[in-house]
């Protein structure tokens, strides 16, 4: 049984059948107000707590269709259940496009009554729906901030243990006394940096999922740059990158695999100097990407025993692998080039 919590608001001039209305619906549990213009309905409109109204089509200086426009541009106007003459099926198809949620055709008495109990029962049960998925949408969004809010903290304190981790290995590579120690824990701290880096760009970034590549490179070949100059590497690094969002995981790999060459440039291209250049480019093709660097140092073609512990080859074939592609060296007169092609694709 409906609540007598309810109110309908029934809108005609015909103040007989309204009674017969109040009569028919309040047996349905029903609390029927009743209004014979449609300035009158309006009014008890405004006071508030009206859960459905049922229009006449005919009323006094205009017609139930014209009520239909005023209330399209109230905030939560009630649902309206539109009333016609029993022939007037074009004027029905009006007042469903014009907002009606349902209309009921007046024909007997009996028969009109107990048509027009029905749709103000599917209207109540429609209401109810449409609030209650408003409310669980209303609340999926504020889950959803809740866990983005989370989700940036957690990214934040990650990135801020990381670069004090990276901090602590600088102090260690300082400490040391052995030049290749200093230079292994140099070696260590960027790529504790790369990771931090992508920690860094997820908790200020709008959509976790992806990392804008351009900020997140530049910055990473800038702690490159800085850890590789303590160590007497003065090489200067050329970036070139548009901007372009690639998913968080293979935003990682590329940070470690690019820190992983940049690095090996700097310690084997320009042996016994404290200049040179090294290039990196990352650029989109078709499908994916090519991340290419470069340099104009004594050159390697990829074959051979590889230099020092062999540690960052295998690092480099490991990211690649986890990017879906291999690095090639190309065959170059001068210096070496190291390019990996990879697709991107971001799940919906």
């Amino acid at each position: 049984m409906p609540n007598r919590d309810v109110t309908i608001l029934y809108i005609d001039d015909d103040p007989g059948l309204g009674r017969l209305v109040q009569k028919a619906l309040g047996r349905r549990g029903y609390r029927v107000e009743t209004a014979e213009t449609a300035d009158a309905g309006l009014d008890r409109l405004a006071q508030g707590d009206i859960d459905v109204i049922a229009l006449d089509h005919y009323l006094p200086g205009g017609t139930g269709l014209e009520v239909l426009t005023t209330l399209s541009d109230l905030p939560g106007a009630p649902p309206v259940v539109y009333v016609t003459g029993s022939a007037e099926t074009a004027i029905a198809v009006d007042a469903l496009k014009a907002g009606a949620c349902d209309y009921v055709p007046k024909a007997t008495a009996e028969e009109f009554l107990a048509l027009l109990g029905s749709a103000v029962d599917q209207a109540i049960d429609k209401a109810r729906l449409g609030r209650e998925k408003e409310r669980a949408e209303r609340e999926m969004r504020e889950a959803k901030e809740r866990a983005e809010l989370l989700l940036g903290e957690v990214n934040h304190r990650v990135s801020n243990s990381l670069a004090l981790v990276a901090a602590l290995v600088s102090m260690q590579a300082k400490a040391a006394a052995q030049p290749a120690a200093r230079e292994a824990l140099s070696e260590t701290q960027a790529r504790i940096l790369a990771i931090a880096g992508i920690h860094r760009r997820l908790y200020t970034s709008h959509d976790v999922r992806v990392v804008e590549l351009a900020d997140y490179l530049r910055s990473l070949i800038d702690d490159l740059e800085a850890s590789m100059k303590t160590v007497g590497h003065g090489a200067q690094v050329r970036l070139e990158v548009g901007q372009l969002a690639v998913p968080t995981d293979k935003a990682v790999s590329i940070g470690v695999l690019l820190t992983e060459l940049v690095t090996n440039a700097f310690k084997y291209a320009y042996p016994g100097r404290i200049d040179g250049e090294v290039r990196v480019r990352f650029t989109p093709i078709e499908g994916g990407a090519e991340l290419c660097v470069e340099d104009d140092g004594v050159g390697w073609s990829g074959e051979g025993e590889a230099k020092g512990t062999g540690l960052g080859s295998r690092i480099v074939k490991a990211m690649a692998s986890n990017l879906g592609g291999s690095v090639v060296y190309d065959r170059c007169a001068v210096g070496t080039r190291a390019r990996l092609n990879f697709k991107l694709e971001i799940d919906a």
